[in-house]
């Protein structure tokens, strides 16, 4: 009788009573035989805690450092963490199955709540785009860990350089071995692409400067200083850098043009390599992404409402002269792209004229103006197209008298003319293309239109300070005292466990990317029969009857919105570099 009982699974009372085990869990009221094997499966525990373990390891160690580095709502977060680790626990305990069923099925649900929770964050703060730089964007690919691992290794094997560089012949550059002079070469040429990159600068530059070479790098627009280079190494950086982008080392009078492709553990940057001769030595400009930076939509150049519908009427018509006026590095190529881009290519006959074009359009037949060609002359080439009847062409520079001269000549009752020029506003525009056709009826008979821009760095969003403005500001600005309650400054620091770190968004410069600011006014017979009296001031007042915003008025309105601010609205507007020692800092 006893060893049936033990044989039965039965322990024996003090009494000489026998309890059987699965019969004392199953007479508990609420208790299923899936809670009997989580009170005595000792396995249950071996199967349960290590997804937990892992769970809560990258929960504590990688998600919620993430949410405080970027200030994405840390306390919410951890919330909805904690709601689905209860319910992962909750699922196994409480799965209303018997047996080891009823566990598996708790297990699997566990498991999914659990992968739920990782997914939904990375996908939603992934896309939060204006706070997370695409470098510090999760993955979930996990091989990608063991193919890093890897390459780290390799690279330490080889030489320790941290960038692979991919020649135009899609060949990967090897790096040179630690005792060979090149080294410290690919090292130093490698350090200035990094350090840009940390900066988020568009443009890295090596120049002639006082004492040796400066490099420095374009960030949103405003130039930072960088290191300065001795000459002998300053020409072998510029060396390696035309050598990977296989560009002829030894010339050093010419523009010369090469792309590499830069591959990181991050990401993949396709960076353009330009080289040219000057009177004072070698200059050499790494663009980075200059596709990618000119790849905009109309509707995207930041264009107000009413500006784009009067650049959208614009595009529509399939005739005369639209001028295109902006400065360097204020986005002309991209506008201009944009704006034929309105056009339909495949049924228009649609051509540009450029130096070296930005980027491949799609239906768009690109010329590209060789300077170097023996008897080439840009004029020659802008006729050449226009005698060819395209239906639109778009010229994106103005170099001489002589090609104005031969736009104004065209037939433009059949051809719509976007011609690209160097200057502040829509006056100075016309201005300066009536000046080159050096005829005023010429010039205003050819004329519709007429868009002027410049771009004004965009506040960060993690570390903008909000502030009331003072009422002698809004008064000074225009803007309605009883209207306007708040404004935004640059920030460039943000507090991470109550201690004020540089932000690391922007990298402490209190801004982060770029928007366009617009004038867009059409131009009718009032329009140019005040061109043809050169009278500028009835110009302007002619503008202004058109009620569309003016580059100030625009900026102002970006200012209300908290994109950017007075100081920044302030910079653009007069033409100048950032005048803060922060922002003049040397890039280190």
């Amino acid at each position: 009788m006893q060893r049936a009982s033990r044989r039965d699974g039965c322990c024996h009372g003090g009494g000489g009573a026998t309890v059987n085990m699965a019969t004392l869990i199953g007479s508990e009221p609420g208790m299923t035989l899936a809670e009997g094997y989580f009170l005595v499966g000792w396995w249950w525990a071996l199967l349960v805690l290590p997804p937990i373990a892992g769970w809560a390891w990258l929960i504590s160690t990688v998600f919620d450092k993430h949410a405080a580095r970027f200030f994405l709502g840390r306390e919410k977060w951890n919330l909805v963490h904690m709601l689905f680790g209860i319910a992962a626990i909750c699922a196994v305990i409480f799965m209303p199955l018997p047996g080891i069923v009823g566990f598996l099925v708790g297990y699997a649900c566990l498991l999914l709540l659990l992968a739920a929770d990782i997914g939904i964050f990375v996908f939603v703060t992934n896309r939060d785009t204006e706070r997370v730089p695409e470098a510090a964007r999760l993955k979930l690919d996990f091989s990608k860990f063991s193919e890093a691992r890897a390459a780290k290794k390799a690279a330490k094997h080889a030489s320790t350089v941290a960038l692979e560089i991919v020649g135009p012949d899609k060949t990967t550059l090897e790096p040179p071995s630690k005792e060979s002079p090149e080294y410290q070469v690919r090292v130093s040429a490698e350090q200035i692409f990094i350090q840009g990159s940390r900066l988020g600068a568009f443009q890295m530059d090596i120049a002639p400067a006082k004492d040796g070479y400066q490099v420095s790098y374009l960030v949103d627009g405003v130039r930072q200083a960088g290191e300065q280079i001795p000459p002998q190494d300053a020409i072998k950086i510029i060396d390696f850098w035309k050598s990977a982008a296989g560009l002829d080392v030894e010339d050093r009078r010419r523009r010369l043009s090469g792309m590499v492709n830069i591959r990181t553990e991050a990401e993949s940057i396709a960076v353009r390599v330009t080289s040219m001769g000057s009177k004072n030595g070698m200059r050499l400009t790494l663009t980075v992404n200059p596709a990618k930076a000119v790849r905009l939509k109309a509707d995207q150049l930041g264009l107000l409402d009413a500006q784009f519908e009067a650049v959208r009427t614009l595009a529509s018509e399939d005739s005369g002269v639209v001028v295109l006026g902006a400065a360097p590095h204020n986005g002309r190529t991209t506008t201009l792209y944009s704006l034929l881009k309105l056009h339909d290519a495949y049924t228009s006959n649609v051509q540009s004229i450029e130096l070296e074009p930005q980027d491949s359009l799609e239906g768009i037949r690109q010329i590209q103006f060789d300077p170097y060609k023996e008897g080439s002359e840009y004029a020659v080439t802008v006729r050449s197209v226009l005698r060819r009847d395209p239906d639109v062409v778009g010229i994106a520079e103005l170099p001489d008298e002589a090609t104005a001269r031969e736009i104004a000549a065209a037939d433009i009752k059949r051809t719509r003319i976007y011609v690209s020029v160097n200057a502040d506003n829509a006056l100075s525009a016309v201005q300066l293309f009536v000046k080159a056709v050096g005829d005023t009826d010429k010039a205003a008979d050819c004329l519709r239109g007429v868009i002027a821009q410049k771009l004004v760095r965009k506040l960060c969003e993690n570390c903008r300070v909000p502030y009331e403005p003072p009422p002698d500001l809004l008064k000074k600005l225009g803007l309605p005292v009883d209207k306007v309650k708040q404004l935004f400054k640059k920030g460039g620091q943000v507090l991470i466990r109550n201690k004020p770190e540089i932000c690391p968004v922007c990298q402490g410069l209190g801004y982060k990317g770029q928007t366009g600011l617009f004038e867009v006014f059409t131009i009718g017979p009032s329009e140019r029969e005040m061109i043809k009296q050169q009278n500028w001031s009835g110009l302007r007042a002619e503008f202004r009857k058109q009620q569309l915003p003016a580059l100030t008025q625009a900026g102002l309105r970006r200012v209300v919105e908290g994109v950017t601010s007075v100081e920044e609205l302030t910079r653009v507007m007069r033409g100048g570099q950032a005048s803060s020692s922060s922002e003049k800092r040397k890039a280190s």
